[in-house]
């Protein structure tokens, strides 16, 4: 299964459309090839519940959902219970954002980043951490002109990206047919200056070699420094 539109190095067409919605502080429609998640940014004041009244830092946190209609065949809205799937991806943001944010630098608040799929080929959760981030940037920077924040609590960019092996060939930005035939898996979250956040990867059949990693780390590490190069310019 050759690709035909793209080389194995490349990402589908990327294109993030800042102020999607209306009411949030920051929102990011961002779109991979097919896959479209709408990113907000909400603030609150106060700390969650289960942190110390005493800390001096405040808290990012995610949540993901997927629309009925985002896959090709319809699935169920987690309206009381989320799955196992979905507790991981939420995580994964979460985590990911909090790890470019000083949070002693936004005390006594909570930014709650919503990451909701419209539409699904391959790669949401990297797409979401991306649209995350930027709608995180935009509600941070409104925070700051409203004096309601003193200093600039996010220390660098970061970026996400899918790769894997597929038919032995590694390749950036997995859509869905790719994905779900790919003999290794990955989602790659990175910083500007090139850190590790999260580097998830996973054999879905026969094992995979050290260099293999290498490679898809390196291929993965020029997609997201393409990405991160677009914020500057939304």
């Amino acid at each position: 299964m050759k690709r035909c539109d793209r080389q194995n190095n490349e990402t589908r067409e990327i294109k993030f459309t800042k102020d999607f919605t209306k009411h949030a502080l920051g929102s990011v429609l961002v779109e991979f090839g097919g896959t479209r998640v709408i990113t907000t940014a909400s603030v609150e004041e106060g700390k969650p519940k289960w942190m110390d009244k005493e800390e001096k830092r405040g808290w990012v946190t995610a949540e993901y959902s997927l629309l009925p209609s985002a896959p090709n065949t319809r699935c169920q809205r987690e309206r009381t219970k989320i799955s196992g799937r979905t507790q991981e991806i939420q995580r994964l943001i979460g985590r990911s954002l909090r790890a470019c944010v000083d949070l002693e630098k936004i005390p006594d608040l909570t930014i709650t980043i919503d990451a909701d799929v419209i539409q699904a080929d391959g790669g949401t959760r990297t797409a979401s951490i991306c649209g995350g981030f930027l709608a995180l940037k935009i509600a941070v920077e409104k925070l700051l002109a409203q004096e309601k924040l003193s200093e600039n609590p996010i220390i660098e960019p970061i970026g996400a990206i899918s790769a894997g092996i597929v038919d032995n060939e590694v390749r950036l930005d997995l859509d869905y047919i790719e994905d779900s035939h790919a003999q290794v898996d990955s989602n790659i979250v990175l910083t500007k200056s090139g850190k590790i956040i999260e580097f998830q990867t996973t054999a879905e059949g026969e094992p995979y070699k050290q260099e293999q990693m290498l490679q898809i780390f390196n291929t993965a590490k020029q997609g997201i420094d393409k990405i991160i190069d677009m914020y500057d310019k939304i």
